[in-house]
C-alpha cells in the first residue's frame, strides 16, 4: 500500500506521548506503515564491545511511528494541518493535494 506522506515532509503527531510535537520526515516503510520522524521516538540502545567499537556504550536510534499518528503539515506558519490526496493535471501529471485547505498544492 501506498502513503501519502513522503519523505522530506514536515508532520506532526496526532497521537500518543509525542503529541503536537513536529518534525521532519527521515524515513518511510510503506510494508509496515510506518515512518521516521526526525527527533520523535528516540530510544537509547546499549551497544556490545566490539573490534569495531572497542568501548562499547549508548547510542541513541530512531523508532519507527505508525503512519496513523501522523498529519501533514501544509501551512508551516500556522502549523495548520490537513489531509492528502492526489489530482490529476490536463498535461496528465500525478500532483499531491491538501483536500481540507481547498486543494491547495503541496510542494
Amino acid at each position: 500500500m501506498s502513503s501519502r506522506i513522503k519523505k522530506d515532509d514536515l508532520v506532526k503527531i496526532i497521537a500518543g506521548s509525542n503529541k503536537g510535537t513536529t518534525g521532519k520526515v527521515l524515513a518511510v516503510m510503506p510494508s509496515d506503515n510506518t515512518a521516521l520522524v526526525e527527533g520523535v521516538g528516540m530510544r537509547t540502545r546499549k551497544m556490545k564491545p566490539s573490534q569495531l567499537n572497542p568501548a562499547g556504550g549508548v547510542k541513541d536510534i530512531h523508532v519507527p511511528i505508525s503512519l496513523s499518528k501522523l498529519a501533514l503539515v501544509t501551512d508551516e506558519k500556522t502549523g495548520k494541518t490537513s489531509r492528502v490526496g492526489y489530482k490529476v493535471t490536463a498535461e496528465g501529471d500525478k500532483m499531491r493535494v491538501a483536500t481540507q485547505q481547498k486543494n491547495k498544492e503541496i510542494k
